[in-house]
């Protein structure tokens, strides 16, 4: 990490301005000409550059630039923040909304997937636009956050719907909101009485981390529980700046979880990856996921393949305390997240299980003669918590209320339903 002091452009900026987080959105790098003043661009990089920004926009924390190697290419930090030519290559397999987050938007800038909780997007904005990034259709678009009709809009539907109780607060960046908009949101959340967990999802401890003041913590203090989500990808990310950023949260009650996404040349090694969860969990950060790299446009030089998530998990179980082993994750179009694992069952009988551990042993468990498991005669928990109630998909055979899942856009379905149409 240099010292920003080095770097000429801002050799004789105080201390107090550097450590401003407003100061640091103000003087983020957004053009090749203040690039090169800060890193030594290849002619390759400088070309790529060029071509992107025509497309692409680019903004990079100068935080961000001291963590960058000035004379290396291959700098992991330099990767994901510099655009380069291959961001322009649209593959047969891209698509521009991947999660089909905006198919299932009842309200703009707000997605219900899951039967419990939301996503709210309440800024386009973010310190640093990561070359990764897997909303890339509209990070950036505007630089600013929602308008308060778009909030309220996105509040009164959450009202509206008693069955979601968790909402998670993203973007953009959702620390990129100044603290008093963001008080108003998370206040109006706190007074929908169905809503139990607030989530952030940010990556201001890693690309900004004096965006985590004295007085944001206070504020969020009052909301609780309130649960912060961030991303670092690789360990070079967790500076002294980090760090300190990270312990205010996690002092004032605020759990930190990490999401970390596999990204191509950057950090898709296991010996990487364990000593990035080491350094989370020393910062009481948890392991949450690995994500995969998702199908957005233009980052298909990012994508590892699915085989090398799961090695990377093999290398993690069982070699590494459990609670640092994140859950590695593919997001889907539009069917959510689905995690993957490495097989450790093996085979079954109706009394054994024979599994595997992380070394490869075999090993027996014996199953119970009397395998049924009987709800209590008395028990009416399914009658007052029917959200716990599964409707769809696996669950919901093995609890009884299904006997088949069919696919709807199979020919031999169309026919029967045509034939019923035609007979009614």
């Amino acid at each position: 990490m240099r010292d920003y002091r080095e770097i000429e452009i801002w050799k004789n900026i105080e201390k107090k301005d550097w450590n401003d987080w407003k100061w640091q959105l103000r003087n983020r790098v957004m053009d090749l000409e203040t690039l090169k003043k800060v890193i030594n661009l290849t002619h390759v990089e400088e070309e790529g550059v060029k071509s992107s920004l025509r497309k692409l926009r680019m903004a990079i924390t100068p935080y961000w630039i001291t963590l960058i190697e000035k004379d290396d290419p291959d700098d992991p930090i330099r990767k994901q923040a510099i655009p380069t030519i291959k961001e322009l290559e649209i593959k047969e397999e891209d698509i521009y909304d991947p999660l089909y987050e905006e198919v299932d938007s009842p309200v703009k800038g707000l997605t219900h997937r899951y039967p419990d909780r939301v996503l709210f997007l309440i800024t386009d904005q973010c310190g640093m636009y990561c070359r990764h990034c897997t909303r890339r259709r509209l990070a950036g678009e505007k630089d600013m956050a929602r308008t308060k009709e778009e909030l309220i809009s996105g509040i009164e539907y959450i009202k509206e719907h008693p069955e979601i109780n968790d909402v998670l607060l993203s973007g953009g960046d959702a620390l990129l909101v100044g603290d008093d908009k963001l008080e108003f949101i998370i206040r109006e959340l706190r007074k929908i009485p169905h809503i139990d967990v607030i989530r952030i999802g940010t990556r201001a401890p890693s690309t900004l981390p004096m965006r985590i003041t004295d007085n944001l913590v206070e504020m969020l203090k009052k909301y609780h529980p309130i649960w912060l989500n961030t991303q670092f990808n690789h360990y070079k990310e967790i500076t002294e700046e980090s760090k300190k950023a990270i312990l205010k949260l996690v002092d004032a009650g605020i759990p930190v979880g990490n999401q970390t996404v596999l990204l191509k040349g950057i950090n898709d090694c296991p010996i990487i990856q364990k000593k990035l969860v080491n350094e989370l969990v020393k910062i009481r950060t948890r392991p949450y996921y690995i994500y995969q790299c998702d199908l957005s446009q233009g980052i298909s030089h990012f994508r590892t393949s699915v085989a090398k998530g799961i090695e990377i998990i093999e290398n993690l179980r069982g070699h590494i305390s459990g609670f640092k082993v994140p859950t590695y994750i593919i997001d889907t179009l539009g069917g959510g997240k689905i995690p993957v694992f490495p097989n450790y069952l093996i085979s079954m009988s109706d009394r054994k299980v024979i599994l595997r551990n992380y070394e490869g042993g075999i090993f027996s468990y014996t199953e119970p003669i009397d395998k049924i498991s009987n709800c209590p005669e008395n028990c009416d928990l399914c009658e007052k918590e029917p959200f716990l109630e599964s409707k769809d998909g696996p669950a919901s055979m093995l609890s009884g209320k299904r006997l088949l899942i069919e696919p709807v856009e199979s020919q031999r379905i169309k026919r029967r339903n045509g034939n019923n149409s035609s007979n009614h």
